[in-house]
């Protein structure tokens, strides 16, 4: 069947590429440069498993930058376009969005319109008065940046917010397209399924800030942190996953997101939300201060990417650092050779990286680096499981 996906970031290119196995799927997005490289089968954004996929599979995909074209004989028309949350007025952009379920209602009323952008919870119920369509949906990704097509050629569920017979034919595209057996599926009301989203990263961000904290009191008190980590994780009911400390969570979802529910609770008492998002900030406080006691005249960034495997600079811990370490009037210089621009945050940024080692007195890296082991009397890091 005929399918449209509009945006080609993490979320949006993995659901076409998945798709294109086994349905005709166009593919849309506003940028030529992302339409032009998909067309010519390379993968605009960084996922090793995504860049296999489109130079050696058979994929019945294409990608435009016309969208009625795109929704016209579309049966499903999917929407994957970025959302972002203000905290200062308490406002989700969810613009992009609408627009595309406007551009879809127009041309084709007919199809069911599946989101799978962020959302705050009672938009679907929301824009289905404001559009006069019960024909929209909300079906949740839980993505790993780095590694989207295998988190969805292997989900560990999937989250449909409807229980129409559309819904159901939309979640056996999703489950023919894996490669898992036995996907657990899920039917729920639209605001349950947006809960389920923002709670599942909420909780996500709540085991980053968790062991995160545990660092600090470990790097504070002059203890090792890895084996108060390992011997915590030895418990069963915690586990040995997700417990590798950072800099603070960051990247597209969890920053918005853990800010969205805390909004959400605005009328609902709490006190762990309100946590969550507070322990990030201390996160970057703190490193900071660790950082600025060696008394650098220059703080060298080794990359501005969330991790190793991702593109994405977006939110990304390690900006919060940077600003902090600006504010104290100490000069930053940044290492990032995947970006073009000649500054970040008004900093300049090096591609050479001798150049970058030999200028910076305290390197900073989110995650360890073999590139760094020449110089690892000048790098801050708290990879804990990344070093060797």
């Amino acid at each position: 069947m005929k399918i449209a996906v509009f945006g080609i970031g993490y979320v949006g290119l993995s659901n076409a590429v998945l798709l294109a196995q086994h349905n005709t799927v166009t593919a849309v997005d506003l940028s030529t440069d992302r339409v032009a490289q998909l067309n010519a089968r390379t993968s605009p954004i960084e996922d090793v498993e995504l860049e296999h996929w489109l130079a050696t599979k058979t994929l019945n995909l294409e990608a435009t930058t016309d969208g009625a074209a795109a929704c016209r004989d579309a049966r499903f028309i999917v929407i994957a376009t970025p959302t972002d949350y203000d905290p200062e007025t308490n406002f989700f952009n969810t613009s992009s969005v609408e627009a595309v379920i406007k551009l879809a209602t127009d041309t084709n009323p007919d199809a069911t319109i599946v989101v799978k952008s962020t959302v705050p919870v009672g938009f679907t119920d929301r824009v289905r008065k404001l559009f006069g369509t019960e024909n929209i949906i909300f079906c949740p990704e839980f993505l790993r940046e780095g590694q989207a097509l295998h988190d969805n050629l292997y989900p560990s569920r999937i989250v449909i917010g409807s229980r129409r017979d559309e819904a159901k034919v939309f979640a056996k595209l999703l489950v023919d397209g894996a490669l898992s057996e036995d996907v657990p599926v899920l039917y729920t009301g639209p605001s349950e399924a947006e809960s389920i989203k923002l709670f599942a990263n909420t909780y996500l961000a709540l085991r980053v800030a968790f062991f995160n904290e545990l660092d600090s009191y470990a790097l504070a008190e002059n203890m090792n942190a890895r084996e108060i980590i390992e011997g915590v994780g030895l418990d069963p009911r915690i586990g040995t996953h997700y417990n590798n400390p950072s800099f603070g969570y960051g990247g597209y979802c969890l920053p918005k997101d853990t800010k969205q529910l805390l909004a959400n609770f605005s009328a609902v008492p709490q006190n762990l939300m309100r946590a969550v998002v507070d322990a990030n900030r201390t996160r970057k406080d703190f490193i900071a201060e660790r950082v600025l006691a060696r008394n650098p005249q220059v703080v060298g960034i080794h990359r501005l990417v969330m991790k190793a495997g991702s593109d994405n600079f977006r939110q990304s811990s390690v900006q919060g650092v940077i600003r902090r370490i600006l504010a104290e009037g100490v000069k930053v210089v940044i290492f990032e050779p995947a970006y073009d621009q000649e500054t970040f945050l008004n900093c300049a940024v090096i591609r050479d990286l001798e150049s970058f080692k030999r200028q910076s007195d305290v390197i900073v890296a989110n995650r360890a680096s073999d590139d760094l082991s020449d110089v690892g009397d000048k790098v801050f890091t708290r990879d804990i499981f990344g070093l060797s």
